[in-house]
C-alpha cells in the first residue's frame, strides 16, 4: 500500500460529500499540500510534551513489572517473619498481571464516560497508593494487596495511554509518539534493574526493598502534575459536543498560522464527520440487542469493527504468547543455571538490547510502517528462538547446583536472546500498542480495551506455565513451542493486517470495511 505513506490528515472526498463543504471540495489540492505540509514537519514541542508526560506511565508500568525481580530476593523475612514460599513469590508476582486483565476492559468504558485524561490521572492515583502499601507492607497479604492496586493502575494506563497519545498525534508522527511509550516502559525496565542490582549491593537488607517498590510513586506523582494542565483529546471532545474546546486543542497541536488554520478546520471537520456518521449509522442499524451496551452491540454486529477486534487481539495475544515476558520474569534463573557470576548484570544486557531497539522503531515505524515493521521482524525472533533452543540442548538439567555448563552453549543462548528481544523490540513490542488505528471512534475505546485484557491474559498465562513448560518439555522444545506461536502469527499478521502508517484514524478506521481486510 504505498498510499498509506502519505499522511491523510486532511480528507477533502469525504467532505465533498457533506452539505454545505464544497468550499472544501473545491479547495482539495491545497488540503492535500497541507496534508503533505504536516506530514514533512517535525512534530511541534507540544505534542512532544504530551507525549512525554502520558509516557510516564510506560516507565511506571516498566519499573513496576521489572523491580520485583530484585525485590522477591531481598524479602527475606520482612513479610509474616518468614521466607517467602515459591507460593507466596507465584502470587505477588502474578496479582499485578490478573488485576491488570480484570481492569482494562472496565478502564474502556470509563475512558468513554470521563475522557482519557482522567483514567490517566486515577492511574497515577493507583501507582502512588500500591507503591506506598507495598513499601509499608507487613504481610504477604498486604504486599499482594499493594501489588493489586499497582496492576489496576498498569490496566488502565496500558490501555488509556497509547489512545490518548494517537487521538492527539498528527497522523505522520502517531507511530513515532505512540512508540514513546514503549521507550518508557523499556527504559522503566533498565533503571529497575539497576535500581534492584544498586540496592541489593549496597542497601540494608532489612529496608532495601522498601526503597526499591517506594520509588514508584516519584513518576507518579510528577505525571500527576503535569498531565493535570494538560488538554483532554480532540476526538473525545467532539463526541461529547464540545467542539470549540477541540478546536483550540487541534490549534495547539498544529499551531495558530494561517496554513495550519485551514489544516486545523479541515482535521476538526473530518472528526465531527465521522462522529456524525458513526451516530446516524447507530440509529438506522436494527438494534435487538436484548440489554446489550451500544457500545459493544456497535462492536461484534458491525462487520468492520469486529474484524478491527479480531486483529486488535492477535497482535496482543501474539505479544506475549511468544514467550517475550517469560524470559524477562525469568532471565536471572536462566543466566544462574548458565553459570553467569552476575546473573542480575547479565538480565540487564536483555533489558539494554529492548530498550535500544526500542530506539530503533521510535525512529522506523512510521517511515517502514506497521505491517511491513512486523514481517521483518518476527523471523529474527524465530531464528533466535531456534538458536536458543540448539544452545539449550547442550545443557542437561539436573537437580545439583554443581551442573556443569558448556562456556560455547552459554554464549550461544545469551546471544540468540539478543537477537530475539531485538527483533521483538523492533516490531511486536510496539505496534500492537497501535490498536485504536482499527477502530472507529464510537468502539475505538471498548476495542482497545478488550484488546489490552487480552494482552494481560495472555500475560498471566505465560508466567504461570513458563516453568512447568521447562519442566514438562525441556528448554530446548519450550523455545521451539514460542518459535512455532511466532511464525503462526506471522502468517495471520501477513494475511489478514493492513498498513495503517500515515493514514488518519477517521481514514484507517474504514480500511477494513472491503472484502479484502484493507490489504493490496
Amino acid at each position: 500500500m504505498s498510499d498509506a505513506q502519505e499522511p491523510l490528515i486532511a480528507s477533502p472526498e469525504r467532505a465533498e460529500t457533506e452539505p454545505g463543504n464544497q468550499s472544501f471540495a473545491d479547495d482539495g489540492d491545497h488540503h492535500s499540500a497541507l496534508g503533505k505540509q504536516a506530514g514533512n514537519s517535525s512534530a511541534g514541542l507540544f505534542i512532544w510534551l504530551l507525549a512525554f508526560s502520558a509516557g510516564i506511565s510506560g516507565l511506571l508500568f516498566g519499573y513496576d513489572t521489572g523491580v520485583i525481580s530484585a525485590t522477591l530476593v531481598s524479602i527475606g523475612t520482612s513479610l509474616s517473619k518468614k521466607p517467602l514460599s515459591s507460593l507466596d513469590k507465584s502470587i505477588i508476582t502474578s496479582c499485578t498481571s490478573l488485576f491488570a486483565l480484570l481492569v482494562s476492559p472496565f478502564a474502556s468504558v470509563v475512558a468513554d464516560a470521563w475522557g482519557r485524561k482522567r483514567v490517566i490521572l486515577v492511574a497515577d492515583a493507583l501507582f502512588i497508593s500500591g507503591a506506598v502499601v507495598q513499601a509499608l507492607s507487613w504481610s504477604v497479604a498486604s504486599m499482594v494487596a499493594g501489588r493489586s492496586i499497582v496492576g489496576a493502575a498498569v490496566g488502565a494506563a496500558s490501555f488509556v495511554v497509547p489512545l490518548y497519545i494517537a487521538e492527539l498525534a498528527p497522523a505522520a508522527h502517531r507511530g513515532r509518539l505512540v512508540t514513546t511509550t514503549v521507550v518508557f516502559i523499556t527504559l522503566g525496565q533498565v533503571v529497575a534493574y539497576i535500581v534492584g542490582w544498586l540496592f541489593g549491593e549496597y542497601g540494608t537488607k532489612e529496608t532495601s526493598w522498601r526503597w526499591m517498590v517506594g520509588l514508584g510513586a516519584l513518576p507518579a506523582a510528577l505525571q500527576l502534575c503535569v498531565l493535570f494542565w494538560m488538554p483532554e483529546t480532540p476526538r473525545w471532545l467532539v463526541k461529547v459536543g464540545r467542539s470549540a474546546a477541540a478546536r483550540q486543542v487541534i490549534e495547539n497541536v498544529y499551531g495558530h498560522d494561517d496554513g495550519p488554520s485551514r489544516l486545523v478546520d479541515n482535521t476538526l471537520k473530518n472528526i465531527e464527520i465521522e462522529v456524525r456518521e458513526e451516530e446516524q449509522a447507530v440509529g438506522l442499524r436494527a438494534n435487538p440487542r436484548f440489554g446489550v451496551p451500544d457500545s459493544l452491540y456497535e462492536l461484534l454486529s458491525v462487520r468492520r469493527n469486529r474484524r478491527a477486534l479480531a486483529i486488535a487481539c492477535l497482535l496482543q495475544g501474539l505479544q506475549q504468547l511468544c514467550g517475550f515476558n517469560s524470559l524477562m520474569y525469568f532471565s536471572a534463573t536462566i543466566f544462574t543455571m548458565l553459570g553467569f557470576p552476575i546473573p542480575t548484570l547479565t538480565s540487564l544486557v536483555v533489558a539494554v538490547t529492548n530498550f535500544a531497539f526500542t530506539l530503533v522503531a521510535l525512529v522506523y515505524v512510521d517511515r517502514v510502517g506497521r505491517r511491513r515493521i512486523l514481517l521483518w521482524s518476527i523471523p529474527l525472533m524465530v531464528v533466535g528462538l531456534l538458536l536458543a533452543g540448539y544452545g539449550f540442548s547442550f545443557i542437561e538439567l539436573s537437580s545439583s547446583s554443581e551442573t556443569p555448563v558448556a562456556h560455547g552453549a552459554a554464549v550461544t543462548i545469551l546471544v540468540s536472546i539478543m537477537l530475539y528481544v531485538a527483533g521483538y523490540a523492533i516490531g511486536l513490542g510496539n505496534v500492537p500498542w497501535m490498536q485504536s488505528e482499527l477502530f472507529a471512534l464510537n468502539v475505538r475505546s471498548l476495542g482497545s480495551g478488550i484488546a489490552t485484557a487480552t494482552n494481560w491474559g495472555a500475560n498471566f498465562v505465560i508466567g504461570l506455565t513458563f516453568l512447568l513448560l521447562m519442566d514438562a518439555l525441556t528448554p530446548t522444545w519450550t523455545f521451539v513451542l514460542y518459535a512455532g506461536i511466532c511464525a503462526a502469527g506471522y502468517g495471520l499478521i501477513w494475511g489478514f493486517y493492513p498498513e495503517t502508517a500515515g493514514l488518519s484514524l477517521e481514514d484507517a478506521a474504514t480500511l477494513l470495511e472491503d472484502d479484502n481486510w484493507g490489504l493490496r
